[in-house]
């Protein structure tokens, strides 16, 4: 469990205590309760008056702050349980192995260009995030958006699952992170939102539709 090796690994073990359960909002008086123990020593072990706690009282620790909270509707442990799964879930992320033009991507992915053409050639591009716009938007946690730009934001953002682009355009605009263009997937130029439009005009971020299948573009690209 990550929280009891942070705890074990820690040069200040109290002072680890002490946060994770101020994370889950446990009073030491809760704390002392649940463990059968008195609040005093609590505070010994969060102050590193105590030796080094070992593995048992660890243990012990973490059980009874996940079993509190449990108690209370167990509305932290969602939260880190949420933190856990998998990104794959929402998305895929790829760095290539040297760097390509927006030109060259939008014609290895089959691409039409629907704003900013004269972008294209100047813009380099490092990697590409292929994205369930669906997921995205409606479940994944917003500590995930930041790993949707991988090691570095030059990099497309290609949405799947599209109907018009409002919504994954909306999301970018609302973002502090930029990605240096947005591919919309199996769309038609005559079905994307003129406000998704108009968010890249301002943005000043290259807005492409491309109708290729997904195997066929991560073929093509996952060989750069």
């Amino acid at each position: 469990m990550e929280i009891a090796g942070e705890i074990a690994l820690s040069a200040d073990p109290g002072g680890t205590m002490r946060k994770w359960r101020e994370i889950f909002s446990i009073s030491q008086v809760e704390l002392s309760r649940h463990l059968g123990i008195t609040v005093s020593t609590i505070s010994d072990y969060e102050g590193n008056r105590r030796k080094s706690p070992g593995t048992a009282v660890i243990k012990r620790f973490v059980d009874a702050i996940f079993d509190i909270d449990k108690i209370k509707g167990g509305s932290i442990t969602q939260k880190l349980t949420e933190k856990q799964k998998p990104v794959s879930e929402y998305f895929e992320v790829h760095e290539f192995a040297r760097s390509i033009s927006l030109k060259d991507f939008v014609k290895l992915i089959g691409g039409e260009v629907i704003t900013h053409h004269d972008m294209i050639e100047s813009k380099k591009i490092y990697g590409y995030t292929l994205i369930d716009s669906i997921k995205v938007i409606l479940e994944m946690p917003f500590s995930y958006f930041q790993n949707l730009y991988g090691n570095v934001n030059e990099r497309v953002f290609i949405f799947t699952g599209v109907s018009t682009g409002r919504s994954p355009l909306v999301v970018v605009r609302v973002s502090s992170s930029k990605p240096s263009a947005i591919v919309l997937h199996n769309i038609d130029a005559s079905s994307v939102d003129k406000l998704a439009v108009k968010i890249s005009e301002k943005e000043r971020i290259p807005l492409i539709i491309t109708n290729t299948s997904v195997e066929a573009i991560k073929d093509v690209l996952n060989r750069i």
